[in-house]
Order: C-alpha cells, then structure tokens, then sequence
C-alpha cells in the first residue's frame, strides 16, 4: 500500500513542478501523505534543483519540508557534488540551499575561465598571467577546485583542450595552498619532529593533482606497525610496546626490547613485504615520494629511513636522523640516559640496506671515505627536508625529455621556500623563467631581490634584467597572429596536416603534427647537430612540429614521416593546449590552433577518407 502511495505521488510531483500551481491535480493527495514519504519522494533523486524550487513554492507543508537547511537541499548537493561532502561535519549547521546556489556559481565561474585560457593564452606553456585572475575569485576555493575536478574526469576523448587548462589551473591552486602550509609547518619550534608531516608536504607539492593525505599515509605506516606487532607478540608477547595506543609518543628505554622491535621491523619490512633499496632505478624522483616509496615499497635512503624512523618511532625506540653524506642514516644509542656521549655509542641503522646495523668503520666503509665526528650527528626536521629537495633539485637540473622543466620548477620553489635568501638558487630560478619565457614581472623581482641580497651579482643581474625588459616589450608589440594558407604557392610542397598520427620512419615513434614549416627554420647550428645535410631533400624541404608518445616534442622532415596505419591516441601532456578532440584516426584541432592553419582540416578529412578508409575496405 505504501509502495502505491509512493508510486501515485511521483506521478504526481511533476505535475506540480510543470504547473506550480495549489489547484493543480492531486496536490491534496500528495501533501496528505506521512512526512517520510514525502521526504522520500523528494530525495530520490527524479527531481532538479529547479523542480524542488517550483514545488517548494506550491503550498505551506512542501515549503517546510524543502527548507534551506533540510534533508532535501543536502540530497540535491550530495548527488551533485558527492565530493564536497567531505568537508562537512555531520553536526554542523549548513545552510545548503545557499551553498548549492554558492557552488552552483563557482562551477559557472570556473567554467568561464578555462574558456578563456586557450584564447588568452594559447602562445605561453605557462598561462602565468591567468593565475591572477584566479586569485581574486570570490567565493570558496574548494567549490572552484571542485568544478575543475569534474572538467578533468569528464567521460570520453572531447573537450581536451579544456581539460588541459583546467589541469594547469588546479595544479597551480593546489601547490600554492601547499606552499603555504609548508611555510607554516617550517615556522614550527625546533623540537617539533613530524619528519613524515614534513615529507608529506614535498611528496603533495610535487604532485598535487594526486589524491595525497597525510591521513592516509599515516593509515598505511599504522599497519605496518600492527604486522609489526603481530611479529613482536610472537618475540614477547609481554613487550610493552604491545600495549601502546595509536597516537601515543611513549619510548622504551631498555636496549634489549628496543632491539627486539628492530628486530620485528625488519622481519616484516623486508622479508614479509618486500622493502628494498632502489638499486636498479636509484635516480627516479618516484623514491623520493612517501605515497610512492608505500606504493611501490621502494625508495633511496632518505625515504627509507623516514618510514623505518617513523614505524620505530611509534613502537617506542627513539632512532635518531643522521645527515651522513651520500648515503643518509639513522642512528640507535647504547649508552645510558645523561651520560656523556659520542659518535661510538651509537649503532648506525642503513634503512636502505635492510635495516643493516653498522659502526662507524662500517658507515665509513660504506660510503668509501673517513668523514669527521659532526657528520654523524642528528638533524633536525628541516635539515631532513633540505636534503629531500636537495635531492629532487639534482635530479631536475638532469637533462631530460620533459621541456617544461616541472620538476626543476617545484624543487626550487620549495628549496627557496625553506631559505629564500640562497642567491645562486634564485638566480638559477631567475635564468629559467627567462629560458622558458614565464613570469617576466616575477622575473624582475627575483633579480631585484638578488641584488638586495649580493651586489657583486650585478653582472648576471643586469644581463637578465636587460633582456627581460626587452621580452616584456616584444610582448606587448605583437599584433596578430601567422596564417598558414596550404593554398599558397609556397607551400605546394606540403603533404602533410595537423592532427594526423604519423610513425617516424627511423626511429618508428608515434606522433601528432601540431604545426608545420615549408622549409626547416631552425638555425644553422641545430641544422648542423642534427646532420639535415645527410637527408636527400636537406633542408629544402617541409619540417613539422609534432607531440611524441614519449612526451617529447621533435621537429621532423617531410622525408622521414609516414602515415600510421594503425592511429592510436598520443598519450603527450601538450595534446590538449593544440587539439580538443581526438575521432580515433586523428586529432581535430581547437579553435586556436585551426586560426593558424585553417585549411588543414579539410586536408585531414580528404587524407583519413583515402588512407582508413581504403584499409578499412581491404580487410573487408
């Protein structure tokens, strides 16, 4: 009867939500239904915002059961945004039809922006006058970040172009956020040692699109710790560590039960769960990364030795980080409590070597060379986190395929974020903005800054400054933009469009054409490095632009392109800034990039009809 009654009334309510009208039909026979069913009715989720809008306003009794802060609006926004749900205690006010209306216009806003990046915007890699645009929004940052969130995960291969400046938006967001709460960590009293808390921040600044929490890493390390002690149970099933809470910061002070909680550690970090030092691949910013090191139970020895420390830690043995070089440690004492101690009344713990114990002939040994008493000393928090960035700073001045230069970028950001007054760290910063043409007005900041900070700089400083002024001018004369016309003349000898999937005859890479020359336009050095005078055609012949499978972008001859016979998507971080859609045989170009070449498509058309189609017939 119940269910009847429930079926009769969602005949009904669109009824009412058409006419809004008390007198429309069966109103009575809804609104006599029990308070539970209506409420069910109007949550199940058949109905819009504007629905319970219109219904709300048809009589006194669905005007109450649709207030603003009532289980109906919550439904609306929970099946809306499932996400931000999240941020909301269950005992807490929440007005939610103002903050659907809140959310509702942040989305619209957000949506607005992105649209406007690629017009904008489409000539810089890093849309840097954009982000300002972004910072004087009104209105929570997490409904904005939300909208962005939904633009990535929208379904399908459209809208690549949208996705691509709504990823740069909400990486740009997310690190700034970081950034700050690193700051504020920093300001921390020297005794604060959340060594993990600290690694967190680096491991989420280098990756902020991934879903990073200290929360869940820290869920990950607890249980660690209960397999830990499942092992311990069975070493001393009366060890005090057995009876510690979760969160409490107790030590042992006896060395036999600390070492009989080393010794569990080690079964079960690298006998049962297979930890090991990452030997084969040392020099992959991924072992620098917690959420990393937990996934792929791998890592150098400082990320080893912050987990090893942090699991001791818990368990009751107070290890110690050592700044040892080339090879960080941890270390274990064995003297007694207040006694005056030195370097040889410690053990040594190599977190990457297996939990190895080692003296200091043995530490030396390692490293292959002596190295005086200060070396082996603790290091606070920040010390630790300079040595991590430290380590990603190397690894981003490493040469690579990546020409953005992210992981150099965001290394120096937060090594100058832990000492800002490291002037050869900011002129470096200074000298790649200008390389890659971004931030000219942070450009002369940092320039001004190092001037503050050393004088004798002045040469370098006056160089950059010089030039930037002159880039920061040539902006502002640009007028108009190249058009491309395959129509003219000289560019009849021109086989090829942007947006087909091409295969490098040589060295059989996938690629997309993203733009083309009708003669290569590069200088005589790189024409010389590259041996263009060794191809028949030379140089006298079309070059292309192309985004490569590897993430790579090359400047290919005519001659040594070919058309992929089987085209498959070209997995490239730029495939979006140039194209906003990819058919399945090729990419159609956005609205930019089709500006610069507007007669390419129709070539594409022609040129995917001959090449797919005819296969397509011959396996028929």
């Amino acid at each position: 009867m119940a269910a009847a009654a429930v079926d009769s009334a969602m005949e009904v309510v669109p009824a009412l939500a058409e006419e809004a009208a008390p007198e429309a039909a069966g109103l009575s026979c809804l609104v006599n239904l029990p308070g539970e069913v209506l409420e069910y009715i109007l949550c199940s989720g058949s109905l819009t915002a504007a629905d319970i809008g219109r219904v709300s306003s048809t009589c006194r009794r669905l005007r109450e059961l649709c207030q603003s802060s009532g289980k109906v609006w919550k439904e609306q926004f929970r099946v809306r945004w499932p996400s931000l749900m999240k941020h909301y205690s269950p005992t807490d006010y929440v007005n939610w039809l103002e903050e659907y209306k809140v959310r509702q216009k942040a989305g619209l806003e957000a949506r607005k922006i992105v649209a406007s990046f690629s017009k904008r915007f489409f000539s810089e890699h890093v849309p840097c006058n954009g982000f300002s645009d972004i910072e004087n929004l009104e209105g929570p940052e997490i409904f904005f970040e939300d909208e962005l969130v939904c633009i990535l995960n929208m379904e399908g291969r459209k809208a690549l172009t949208w996705k691509y400046y709504a990823k740069k938006i909400l990486y740009y967001l997310r690190q700034q956020k970081i950034l700050n709460n690193l700051k504020a960590f920093l300001q921390q009293p020297d005794d604060y040692e959340s060594y993990l808390e600290g690694a967190v921040y680096i491991d989420q600044y280098c990756n902020p699109l991934s879903d990073i929490s200290l929360k869940d890493i820290q869920a990950q390390i607890d249980s660690i710790v209960e397999l830990v002690c499942k092992t311990l149970r069975g070493i001393n099933s009366r060890h005090p560590s057995l009876a510690f809470k979760a969160g409490e910061s107790s030590m042992i002070m006896e060395i036999e039960l600390q070492s009989q909680v080393l010794d569990a550690m080690n079964y079960v970090l690298y006998d049962q769960l297979k930890f090991k030092g990452n030997r084969m691949d040392y020099y992959n910013a991924l072992n620098l990364y917690m959420h990393q090191v937990l996934i792929r139970r791998t890592g150098i020895p400082i990320s080893m030795s912050l987990l090893y420390l942090t699991i001791a830690r818990q368990l009751g043995v107070p290890l110690e980080p050592v700044n040892f070089p080339s090879h960080f440690l941890l270390r274990w004492c064995q003297g007694a409590e207040g006694a005056s101690l030195d370097i040889f009344d410690y053990i040594y713990i190599d977190a990457f070597g297996k939990g190895k114990q080692l003296t200091v002939k043995e530490c030396e040994y390692l490293i292959g060379q002596h190295v005086t008493a200060a070396l082996y000393g603790v290091v606070n928090v920040k010390k630790v986190l300079q040595r991590m960035v430290g380590n990603l700073l190397s690894l981003g001045k490493r040469e690579g395929i990546d020409q953005s230069y992210q992981l150099l970028r965001d290394s120096l950001d937060l090594y100058l974020a832990m000492y800002p007054d490291q002037v050869q760290l900011l002129l470096l910063q200074a000298r790649l903005y200008f390389h890659l043409g971004i931030w000219p007005e942070k450009v002369l900041d940092i320039l001004q800054h190092i001037q503050t900070l050393d004088p004798g700089q002045h040469g370098a400083v006056g160089y950059l400054v010089q030039h930037t002024l002159e880039h920061i001018e040539r902006k502002k004369e640009e007028v108009g933009v190249e058009v491309k016309l395959r129509s003219h003349e000289k560019h009849r000898d021109v086989c090829y469009s942007i947006g087909l999937i091409m295969k490098h005859k040589r060295y059989g890479y996938n690629c997309v054409i993203y733009g083309w020359d009708p003669t290569c336009m590069m200088g005589h050095e790189w024409i010389r490095n590259m041996n263009v005078h060794s191809l028949p055609h030379g140089h006298h012949q079309p070059f292309y632009n192309v985004l490569v499978e590897d993430g790579s972008c090359r400047y290919a001859a005519q001659e040594n392109l070919e058309y992929n016979v089987e085209p498959q998507e070209i997995s490239h971080p730029d495939v979006g800034r140039y194209f906003s859609e990819f058919t399945g045989t090729h990419y159609i170009p956005n609205a930019e990039l089709e500006i610069r070449y507007p007669e390419d498509l129709e070539s594409v058309y022609e040129t995917v009809q001959n090449i797919y189609s005819a296969k397509k017939e011959d396996v028929e």
